[in-house]
């Protein structure tokens, strides 16, 4: 690049003050070839899409029982997930299209709408009750969990604001109001991905190493405190430290779920043949599609669906890396964290390594809400890829 401007400079016989605007000029042009839109992650793309596919057949398979007796239809559950694919489909599309870049513009609306939908989901009214917790809005036509779309939004405001800003006081308002709502719900797992994923960018973004050692210990004791003072938490972590305590009660899910681990063996017992599935296993094709899928297709399949998030994350940081600026590091950050530590968090309370928590396994559990805004934010994913270092 020096010797370029220099033979420019000696062969136009200008002055001294020229060569520093020719070099300006040379190196904006190549900055500009190395970040021209390119092709995106075509793995990534490769990997959600299967993902998906491979969710749609297991909820399809999982909740075949449940599926026929309470609707007279064993694909029941299959259908409603693969029409919420494909509008997750077109959602999927539509971000991977839209420069992420005009996202900033959007993060008042999406962070207000956000509020306004977590507050109207506790209201008795609108808020949809199931199994005791208050975790849906219905409309009428259709219900949706609004906490799924908090994420998505949170991962963007994020983003945006630490971009310009490192200010710690601002973060905290906005994320312990958000965590707040979300705990009146009551979702504790929904709380801890969320605030979670929050450190990860606050982390990522620069910010003073005990900042983020203080918020991670000051987040523990919370979720600790959050625990103890909670009947139902409290039975589900003594459980995980002495699985034989209530085996009709508190700990009869996990010990299903073991149960269907164990049967599985090296190879599982072949797509289809699930014995779990068949009214033992609560919340098949849910928060334990895992423990279906490790029983059908053995820890082989378990391993391999284990190490496609780990690839989907691998791909994600990779992204954010070449990303153009630090909005696009950060956003792809951000939804790296929130998937990834949401499917890690669901993967580890199956194998009884944390209290079951009640969240999807993303792209794969059953769930309209999660499976919709999952794709969105993998969409952003990829339209980042398509403006990254090449």
């Amino acid at each position: 690049l020096l010797l370029t401007c220099l033979r420019i400079t000696k062969n136009a016989a200008v002055n001294f003050a020229s060569p520093l605007t020719l070099c300006s000029m040379v190196s904006r042009r190549q900055r500009k070839t190395v970040l021209s839109l390119h092709q995106p992650d075509w793995w990534l793309i490769g990997l959600v899409l299967a993902l998906v596919i491979f969710g749609v057949v297991m909820i399809g398979n999982a909740s075949s029982v449940a599926a026929y007796r309470d609707f007279g239809d064993r694909l029941y559950f299959a259908k409603k997930q693969a029409s919420w694919a494909v509008f997750g489909l077109f959602g999927f599309i539509f971000t991977s299209f839209f420069p992420y870049q005009k996202l900033r513009r959007l993060v008042p609306l999406l962070l207000g709408f956000s509020f306004f939908l977590l507050l109207l989901v506790v209201s008795p009214s609108l808020g949809l009750k199931v199994f005791g917790a208050q975790r849906w809005l219905d409309l009428g036509f259709v219900s949706f969990q609004p906490t799924e779309l908090a994420k998505l939004a949170f991962v963007i405001y994020l983003a945006a604001f630490l971009e310009k800003k490192k200010q710690l006081w601002p973060l905290l308002i906005v994320s312990g109001t958000m965590a707040g709502l979300i705990m009146l719900q009551p979702d504790l797992g929904s709380t801890a991905v969320l605030v979670t994923s929050g450190l990860i960018v606050y982390f990522a973004s620069g910010s003073p190493w005990w900042h983020s050692l203080g918020l991670v210990l000051a987040g523990g004791i919370a979720g600790l405190g959050l625990t103890l003072t909670s009947a139902y938490r409290r039975s589900r972590l003594l459980t995980l430290f002495n699985p034989l305590r209530d085996p009709l009660g508190a700990s009869y899910h996990i010990r299903q779920v073991l149960i269907a681990l164990g049967s599985g063996g090296l190879l599982g017992v072949g797509l289809g043949q699930s014995r779990q599935k068949y009214e033992y296993l609560p919340a098949v094709a849910t928060d334990s599609i895992f423990a279906v899928v490790a029983e059908e297709l053995g820890f082989i399949g378990a391993a391999g669906l284990a190490t496609a998030y780990l690839f989907f994350v691998w791909r994600g940081l990779r992204i954010g890396q070449k990303s153009e600026d630090l909005f696009g590091r950060l956003m792809s950050v951000g939804v790296v964290g929130w998937l990834g530590v949401q499917a890690s968090v669901n993967l580890a309370a199956m194998v009884a390594l944390v209290p079951l928590t009640g969240i999807t396994l993303p792209f794969v559990s059953y769930g309209g809400s999660s499976l919709l805004f999952s794709m969105f934010a993998a969409g952003i994913l990829v339209n980042i890829s398509r403006y990254t270092y090449d």
